[in-house]
């Protein structure tokens, strides 16, 4: 993988498809053009090769090692985090009150984006930070705020989420975790948490671990959890670090993949902790914390995707094997048509992860900086709709694109020592972990179609066709049209969705629902990105208006299925198959 390839991709789906250039000298982002843009795209490009990327093999060929309590992780691990953390990476979308550097979330999510894609263990620590960064904004105290927030902004610190126990999964109602009043404001947290992330590590002074507990006589079930704060070392009142807490890894676990990101069981045995938030509301400022935790899961299946297209055309372009037309003696195997057909596709997911993950990420944005109250409150449902979109889209893509990645590859692809199977295996959690994409499915099926009444998604719904209605639809070589056929399909089936009266008959068809759905969104996304593309004159524009047009044959509801796809060259000429894959 290399991140300074990926960069055009990246920008022009910023500038063309999510429409950053919106915040270039926008209020709440004075300083912020486009000169800046390419200045921070570049420097983390750079980052990511040259820092992030050599440790990721053998990272995870060599993963941590847990002694006395103690995580040890890989050879470079810690001098390549404090390169991230020395640069201010960190806190690039957070408030400068806080230390961080007032950037847009949609700007960081590109750089985390290669960071992922160059490194998917070590990316993994500071996104969890930005999570608890979230939480302690919204509902920290006073204390937690001016001296314990600017820690984790700006890297020092890293954070966690302590949610999952042995009996109490995607049931978090189910926690059997204590907290017991001390008498001075603090509380004795004691309990076993599993699947913690980063919960014990070299890289950082002192972790901040965000654990949810119940208060004795709690209300049984989510309404008795209450939020705490518990660090690895208690913090004085100056922010200096104290004496070690009574909180420590007892386990670490031995997983298919993402070997080099230490995965904890922890042990709480009066650990002395802050309440986060009020008593017993620990789900709101939790939903804080996942809610960008899954934005940045989504974000990982994308930089998956991506990492796994640049893999497989490197091995494809070197591989020599058989004969193919117009090539004199044996060819590399790129000239064959079924490794363009699958190379292209890997490039047309990639970029459409890429398009959802923005997407949202802008929304959220917008949710923050809107110019009035009314586009915040519209910007606000968008982020909450593609959530559980953004997060199940491109991490299922993932899975299916680093196992094309693995066929690229043949017989060596199924080699332990190739890094394409380290992306398959690295593949297979984002789809499951921070609420595995069935739950996101019930999610929108559930809450998010029943905003506002059940009005919201159909406001949505015009706003596209709106959008659509203003397409070029030569320039778009009639997707425009086909795209606002799918959208009248998507909009009967979310109004048959909303008027079943049995949970079973949506919650059965809510996966599907979900796919339909974000192919949709994706795909008005990559003709978005296309016809700006052309509007300005990007050489790149006819290659992404091709790449939105094998997206739509492949995924678009309506318009995907066996005939347009055995009959691709319909929309995929030879001569467009071996320019996008640079031959």
């Amino acid at each position: 993988m290399s991140a300074l390839r990926a960069l055009p991709h990246i920008k022009q789906t910023l500038l063309n498809s999510a429409g950053i250039s919106e915040f270039f000298g926008h209020p709440a982002f004075p300083d912020f053009d486009e000169d800046v843009m390419n200045m921070v795209l570049e420097e983390a490009a750079k980052l990511a090769d040259n820092v992030f990327a050599p440790l990721n093999q053998p990272g995870d060929q060599k993963g941590n090692t847990l002694k006395d309590g103690v995580v040890t992780t890989p050879d470079g691990f810690k001098a390549a985090y404090e390169a991230f953390q020395e640069g201010g990476w960190s806190g690039l979308p957070f408030p400068e009150e806080f230390g961080g550097q007032a950037l847009p979330k949609v700007l960081s999510a590109a750089v985390m984006e290669m960071m992922m894609s160059a490194n998917l263990s070590l990316s993994l620590c500071p996104t969890l930070s930005s999570g608890s960064v979230d939480a302690l904004m919204s509902y920290g105290s006073e204390f937690q705020k001016s001296v314990i927030l600017p820690k984790i902004v700006s890297g020092e610190w890293s954070g966690t989420m302590n949610l999952t126990e042995p009996q109490a999964g995607s049931d978090v109602g189910a926690l059997k975790t204590k907290a017991v009043p001390n008498g001075d404001g603090t509380f004795a947290i004691t309990g076993q948490k599993i699947y913690i992330s980063w919960g014990e590590h070299d890289l950082t002074e002192n972790i901040i671990h965000l654990v949810l507990a119940r208060l004795p006589d709690a209300p049984s079930g989510t309404r008795g959890i209450s939020l705490f704060l518990v660090p690895k070392f208690t913090v004085n009142e100056d922010g200096s670090v104290g004496e070690r807490n009574s909180v420590k890894a007892i386990g670490l676990e031995h997983k298919l993949g993402l070997t080099a990101s230490p995965t904890c069981v922890m042990e709480y045995d009066g650990a002395t902790g802050t309440l986060v938030g009020e008593e017993n509301k620990g789900m709101a400022a939790m939903f804080v914390m996942m809610n960008n935790a899954r934005l940045q899961v989504g974000l990982q299946g994308t930089a998956l995707c991506e990492a796994a297209y640049w893999q497989a055309l490197d091995y494809a372009a070197d591989r020599v094997q058989g004969k193919a037309a117009g090539i004199e003696g044996n060819a590399a195997i790129i000239h064959h048509p079924d490794v363009q057909n699958m190379l292209i596709r890997m490039r047309a997911y990639a970029d459409a992860a890429k398009c959802l993950s923005y997407e949202a990420l802008k929304a959220a944005d917008l949710a923050e900086a809107g110019s009035d109250e009314a586009s915040r409150k519209a910007a606000k449902f968008k982020e909450d709709l593609l959530t559980p979109i953004a997060k199940s889209w491109p991490t299922d893509a993932a899975v299916d694109m680093t196992s094309l990645g693995v066929q690229v590859h043949g017989g060596m692809g199924y080699m332990s020592d190739t890094q394409v199977t380290q992306m398959y295996r690295d593949s297979r959690i984002p789809p499951i972990y921070e609420g595995t994409n069935g739950i996101q499915a019930i999610d929108l099926a559930g809450r998010k179609l029943g905003m506002a009444g059940g009005q919201a998604i159909h406001t949505y719904f015009d706003e596209l066709r709106a959008e659509i209605a203003e397409m070029d639809t030569a320039a778009s070589d009639g997707l425009a049209e086909t795209l606002s056929a799918s959208l009248d399909l998507m909009q009967e089936e979310t109004r048959w969705m909303q008027s079943q009266n049995q949970p079973f008959s949506s919650l059965m068809g809510a996966t599907a629902y979900q796919k339909e759905m974000s192919a949709l969104i994706a795909t008005h996304c990559l003709l978005r990105r296309a016809l700006k593309s052309k509007a300005a004159g990007t050489s790149e524009a006819d290659a992404q208006l091709t790449l939105a047009k094998v997206f739509a044959a492949f995924e678009l509801p309506g318009h995907a299925g066996a005939r347009t796809q055995v009959r691709l060259a319909e929309v995929l000429s030879a001569d467009a198959s071996r320019e996008l894959v640079g031959i």
